[in-house]
């Protein structure tokens, strides 16, 4: 809209206008009449930071300081489009699995709470000589259906322990560690975090940021603990005057690499924003072709599983059948 030439507190308003979530819309509405007052856009952005984070407010303080307002929010406008779709990606590769699994976790529990107990009664009046594999399943059935209440009270306290255990510090660091050492996916929230890293600092520093404050604002824009500390490392490497890459170089098993050499060109011709971009462009790219085939590996992993589940059920229940027939025809 800027480009066309219209002001901007009128933009503003025409944006609040196609916003559907209404609190969103009064809040642009709140900083299209701190603007009218005279207040810079940034300035007013500020007040939202559940909104507008620390990167987005930064980019367009820069835009304001070097005359290149227009410019900067189509650089941040690219930011978010390319964040959110990366994002959305790595949910969407998960989703699937996610929703087999808690269907399995459903059936088992209708089996354990409503079939076996059934079938439990049929081997008691004909008193069938049971195999142990038999037993252990109908004695699980047997405790979890007289204490469903329980284990389900039980299950629920330890899934709360564990969402609180996430959010401290300990947690946090913990899952970190083992989102980024699993096999798959491991690979996966890596290439996640160095697409988010090199575009985050490619966009702040082509919008005039320095350095040291782009390594700070990037640093709350990545999620992952081991990420977030590399990034400070940098930042006091590159206090000292020293390059960001060398501190990349320390820690190749979470920093790709390729992003080191590529981070390490740009130091040296000048072209750091340009060359990051480019390497923020193949891991997302990357990212993108390992969400499209995650579940061409997962699908088969959870059949097997299924399978194995399945199996064992089967052979159990149909043992002890098989067996009584066997003596009733001798």
């Amino acid at each position: 809209m800027l480009g066309a030439g219209i002001p901007l507190p009128e933009a503003i308003l025409n944006l609040s206008l196609q916003i559907k979530n209404k609190n969103f819309a009064k809040a642009i509405l709140n900083i299209q009449q701190q603007v009218l007052k005279g207040e810079k856009l940034s300035a007013a952005l500020s007040h939202y930071p559940h909104y507008f984070s620390e990167l987005y407010q930064n980019i367009v303080m820069a835009g304001e300081e070097s005359g290149r307002l227009e410019e900067n929010l189509n650089l941040l406008a690219t930011q978010l489009e390319k964040e959110a779709q990366l994002k959305q990606r790595v949910k969407g590769a998960l989703i699937y699995p996610a929703v087999i699994i808690l269907a399995m976790l459903g059936i088992g529990v209708l089996m354990f709470v409503v079939v076996i107990p059934r079938i439990s009664k049929v081997f008691q009046e004909l008193n069938v000589d049971l195999p142990q594999t038999t037993k252990l399943i109908l004695g699980l059935a047997n405790f979890f259906s007289k204490n469903w209440y329980f284990v389900f009270s039980f299950l629920f306290l330890v899934l709360v322990f564990i969402f609180q255990f996430l959010k401290t510090k300990l947690g946090k660091r913990i899952l970190d560690k083992i989102l980024i050492s699993l096999p798959i996916i491991g690979n996966l929230s890596k290439k996640q975090n160095c697409a988010m890293l090199a575009r985050s600092l490619a966009s702040l520093l082509e919008s005039g940021i320095s350095l040291p404050r782009a390594l700070e604002i990037s640093e709350k824009v990545l999620g992952n603990i081991y990420f977030k500390k590399i990034l400070n490392e940098g930042l006091e490497n590159v206090k000292r005057g020293k390059r960001l890459s060398e501190v990349f170089k320390k820690h190749p098993h979470i920093i790709f690499p390729t992003l080191t050499m590529m981070l390490e060109t740009g130091e040296m011709s000048g072209e750091t924003s340009t060359l990051l971009k480019k390497i923020a462009d193949f891991y997302e790219n990357e990212v993108e072709e390992m969400t499209k085939g995650l579940s061409s590996i997962i699908e088969p992993v959870l059949l097997l599983l299924i399978g194995g589940v399945v199996a064992f059920f089967a052979i159990s229940m149909l043992q002890p059948i098989y067996s009584m027939m066997q003596s009733l025809s001798q």
